[in-house]
């Protein structure tokens, strides 16, 4: 019984290191077949190349400064998508009634940004599709210079954020910067209107905020006076009054009175 026992084993050694031997021999001839296919048939690689010099014309120099104005513009481009659009008070609004329904993090933050991208994007479709055929096919077409392009797409979003400012705001930040009383919009410098939307926005999100929030106090109240007058002192109210804000919520299908009420809002 030894005796085959040892040959087993031996015939299986032999037979693992035959098949090591094949294996190997066809890693070998793999290589060599894509060596080969290489050496016929050079596949084409991209050449880039970087280079820093020295310009002895102005005009060198325009496209360099261009490409880094394109780029420091893209890099404020999600400041702008949340500064200048109705992307401020949807955000708002809808963290305070994920906050008056105290159910943490549902629904999750991805969920709330992304809607109100959607929103914002729903909402400032109009603005968006005049930016695109008053500033960007013209300059596209050539019939329009950068800075005319930049100024005519400037302008729907200016007339978008002076229908939301209000005039307080606004008059706050034309003090601030001390200069002169605009006698039209068009005197109105956009580094003062944005700030001017912007605290704007933050007072009528808070205020939506706000009037949202009274249901859920009012039924926080009502099940903490009642536990108080039970004697439950030691069963937090909370608990109890989520799912009687999760059904009132349901029942006034509420997700779509907000979202109308936020799309009307801006109407």
């Amino acid at each position: 019984m030894a005796g085959r026992r040892l040959t087993v084993k031996s015939g299986e050694k032999r037979m693992f290191n035959g098949l090591g031997k094949v294996a190997g021999l066809l890693v070998f001839a793999g290589f060599l077949s894509l060596a080969r296919s290489a050496g016929a048939q050079p596949l084409p690689l991209p050449e880039i190349n970087l280079q820093i010099g020295t310009g002895t014309e102005p005009e060198q120099v325009v496209g360099s400064l261009q490409l880094l104005l394109l780029l420091t513009v893209l890099t404020l481009v999600p400041a702008i998508l949340v500064l200048m659009t109705s992307f401020t008070r949807i955000v708002v609004v809808l963290s305070f009634v994920r906050s008056g329904l105290a159910t943490q993090q549902t629904p999750p933050n991805q969920v709330l940004i992304g809607l109100a991208l959607f929103l914002t994007v729903f909402i400032m479709a109009p603005v968006f599709r005049q930016v695109n055929e008053e500033a960007l096919q013209p300059f596209l077409a050539g019939t329009l210079t950068q800075q005319e392009a930049l100024a005519a797409g400037a302008e729907p979003l200016r007339e978008f954020m002076f229908r939301q400012t209000r005039e307080k705001d606004l008059a706050l930040f034309i003090n601030l910067a001390e200069a002169e009383r605009p006698q039209s919009r068009e005197d109105v410098a956009l580094y003062v209107l944005v700030p001017a939307f912007v605290i704007s926005e933050l007072k009528t999100a808070f205020q939506m905020g706000f009037l949202l929030f009274l249901p859920f106090l009012v039924i926080d109240m009502v099940v903490a006076s009642t536990l108080m007058s039970m004697g439950m002192f030691m069963l937090p109210p909370i608990m109890v009054s989520l799912p009687f804000k999760l059904l009132l919520f349901v029942m006034v299908d509420g997700w779509h009175l907000v979202v109308r009420s936020l799309v009307e809002s801006f109407a």
